[in-house]
């Protein structure tokens, strides 16, 4: 498929649209009249520890009996001379500064979600001071040295923030005695618009500037994270969607080389960054839109926030697929692809863990949920892979091989998923095997939610609040079901067991052999956990000849 193409009402997916929607949109779900999120409802913490940080002193607060830090600035306002210009340390400051609040998100348009999704948004305000993070941990001082894992959003590279319900580090902090972090960062045309040849020799170091905040980011967790109680030697990236998209960038750039040990994409293998040609296309056509002309890009330090999204919106959820705002191959902050045509050498001795959901475009606003029937199944088969009639007709009957008395609306969601997502989690999990200096573990998550009548099945982003153990706080997205939590356990254990040992192996789950091109084992997440070698085997091979969807 295209990486132009789109949902203009055929059910058509576009990947940058898709990997989108991990951004979780701020609207409310009621369920009998009350807002379904835990966290959202509750009191202001205790006061907590103070901590002296390399910029200065923070007070925390302790809630459900953990240290939690909010809105802690790893870098200074972006705003006025600073917008589009690599992130700077944050000025020093005297005193103590609370650190109970979230901080605020970067600039970004409305994306129009599901509401199970949409509900867990704590919709914090936006702004250009948005260079922050935020650390919950079990105990503060450098006695002990927690396994740090630092979690990037989803919502592509275009919109959302650390700060959604499901993404709270509370309880993973406490169970599995970690240090959980999650970031905020530019995003969109203040994070991606790419000025590093277009606007001389002021704006030469502008090129992939959201990546470069989520580095000073690290950097920040480098240099003081052992005062919150975790190992700054021992630091594991993760993240859903467009978080994976950023974690698979992160292990091809030099810049971030030594800031971490571990990875964990899900569900947004990335494998090409944005050419600078086309990257340069798209600065011409925002700064037209804008009526500016190239030799004109200081005129953009003056624009309002509005004025800067208003250009940015149109032409769907996205905006306009003119605008290629996303990590850039420009040579030197992202030498080459991140993992094509092979995984990066650069982080070769850096294990990973990757998968993906079985029905992640039923998270697609606008893709059918209903029964449909073959022809409709066909043609739209057809139309995901860009096929002609006998080559869906191929993808079809090997589905049912794989999965007898499968529906057509499930072959249907699912080659779109694997279209999205498996594929490039398959491509990705290979090449890294290949280089055979750290182990890659894959999963695919099969638990069916049963929200909606049990329409959205295992869709995009449900996996997060088993990896977070929030299940409690998600229950627009899972339901209110006690098997939830069985789950939820055994999950947070592997990717917290995976973040202290580079294995997500424990006692809960049988055993998990790391992934090669031979046995293919895979880590089934269900009701039953259960690991399968090559796994739908005849749909692989049969989508082997279809190009990935790329970001």
């Amino acid at each position: 498929m295209s990486q132009e193409s789109r949902d203009d009402g055929g059910g058509m997916i576009d990947r940058r649209s898709f990997i989108g929607l991990g951004t979780l949109a701020a609207t409310s779900l009621l369920t009998d009249g009350k807002i379904t999120d835990v966290l959202a409802s509750e009191a202001k913490g205790a006061s907590g520890p103070t901590i002296e940080t390399n910029a200065g002193k923070i007070r925390g607060s302790i809630e459900g009996g953990v240290n939690s830090f909010k809105g802690v600035h790893y870098g200074r306002s972006a705003a006025g001379a600073m917008r589009f210009m690599p992130p700077e340390k944050p000025h020093p400051w005297t005193g103590v500064r609370d650190a109970i609040d979230l901080g605020e998100r970067s600039p970004q348009n409305p994306s129009g979600l599901i509401p199970e999704v949409a509900a867990v948004d704590r919709t914090e305000p936006m702004g250009e001071d948005c260079l922050c993070l935020n650390v919950w941990t079990p105990a503060v001082g450098a006695s002990q040295k927690r396994p740090v894992m630092v979690w990037l959003h989803g919502g592509g590279f275009s919109s959302g923030s650390g700060g959604f319900l499901i993404y709270d580090g509370r309880i993973l902090a406490a169970k599995h005695d970690v240090v959980a972090v999650t970031v905020n960062h530019r995003l969109n045309a203040f994070g991606y618009l790419y000025l590093a040849e277009l606007g001389g020799e002021k704006y030469s170091r502008s090129s992939n500037i959201g990546m470069l905040d989520i580095v000073a980011a690290l950097e920040w967790v480098r240099d003081n994270i052992a005062a919150f109680g975790g190992d700054p030697g021992n630091v594991t990236i993760f993240g859903q969607s467009g978080g994976g998209a950023k974690v698979s960038t992160l292990l091809a750039m030099p810049m971030a080389n030594g800031l971490y040990h571990r990875a964990i994409v899900e569900s947004g293998s990335s494998l090409r960054g944005v050419p600078r040609d086309a990257a340069n296309k798209s600065t011409e056509a925002f700064l037209s839109k804008l009526g500016l002309k190239s030799g004109e890009v200081d005129e953009l330090q003056k624009l309002s926030i509005d004025q800067i999204l208003a250009a940015m919106a149109g032409g769907g959820m996205m905006g306009n697929p003119a605008f290629r705002m996303a990590p850039v191959v420009d040579g030197h902050t992202l030498p080459a692809n991140p993992f094509d045509p092979i995984a990066p050498e650069i982080s070769a001795n850096v294990p990973l863990l990757v998968g993906s959901t079985q029905d992640e475009a039923a998270f697609f606003p606008g893709f059918p949920l209903d029964p449909i029937d073959a022809q409709a199944l066909h043609a739209r088969v057809r139309q995901t892979l860009r096929a002609a009639d006998a080559e869906a007709d191929r993808v079809i009957a090997a589905y049912r091989k794989d999965q007898l008395n499968i529906s057509d609306i499930d072959v249907a969601i699912e080659v779109a998923s694997d279209m999205f997502a498996w594929k490039n989690a398959l491509a990705q999990a290979e090449r890294k095997a290949a280089l055979r200096k750290a182990p890659v573990y894959m999963y695919y998550f099969t638990w069916k939610s049963p929200v909606r009548e049990g329409k959205l099945k295992a869709f995009h982003t449900l996996e997060i609040p088993f990896v977070f153990d929030n299940v409690d706080a998600a229950m627009s997205m899972t339901g209110s079901g006690e098997d939830r939590h069985a789950l939820a356990d055994k999950m947070s254990s592997a990717w917290a067991t995976f973040a202290r040992t580079g294995n997500p192996n424990h006692k809960a789950l049988p055993h998990w052999p790391a992934y090669d091109a031979e046995k293919r084992a895979t880590m089934l997440f269900d009701d039953k956990c259960e690991v399968v070698n090559d796994p739908r085997r005849q749909s692989r091979l049969a989508l082997s000849s279809f190009e990935p969807m790329q970001l």
